[in-house]
């Protein structure tokens, strides 16, 4: 598979602008985006804290894997996992497969910030916690961008950036 042809993955911690900055990424690159989670609503037609309620976390986390699955075998997308997706090492193997991974992460204080903003997060009432248990994982991913200092154009630049480096190597 052609580097130009690779899926552009982000993911990293609710609050560090996946879906935002994907939104603006697949404009510029003049691809499809797809958000994990808006993906996962669409198809139980249920919102993401009505699945963890009514449904459960492993159910949820069941049509994530699948989605995983489904999405490496496609090509010239932009993805936003949901926060917690690439924390399973089979979905991040099955991704990496046919995309670049970049992770993006923020400081505390611009993730309390960002959370603050949206009641759609069924996780974000334990989200230091989480942090913490997940923060080793997203450490380990080789591609970083930061968000929490900069406007989403700023992230847009640098991942085109980084993904114009990942593609010559």
């Amino acid at each position: 598979m052609t580097a130009d042809a690779r899926n552009l993955i982000l993911t990293g911690f609710m609050g560090t602008g996946k879906s935002a900055v994907g939104q603006r990424l697949a404009a510029r690159l003049e691809r499809p985006f797809l958000d994990m989670d808006t993906v996962i609503e669409h198809r139980t037609g249920l919102t993401i804290p009505r699945i963890f309620a009514e449904a459960s976390e492993p159910f949820f986390r069941a049509m994530e894997r699948g989605l995983c699955c489904e999405l490496a075998l496609q090509t010239q997308l932009v993805i936003a996992t949901g926060g917690g997706a690439l924390i399973d090492p089979f979905n991040y193997a099955a991704l990496a497969k046919t995309g670049v991974i970049i992770c993006l992460t923020a400081d505390e204080a611009s993730i309390e910030a960002r959370l603050r903003e949206s009641d759609a997060r069924p996780l974000a009432g334990r989200w230091r916690e989480l942090l913490a248990e997940r923060q080793a994982v997203y450490a380990a991913m080789p591609h970083q961008v930061a968000t929490g200092a900069k406007t989403i154009d700023q992230v847009v630049e640098e991942i085109l950036i980084l993904w114009q480096n990942v593609s010559r190597s």
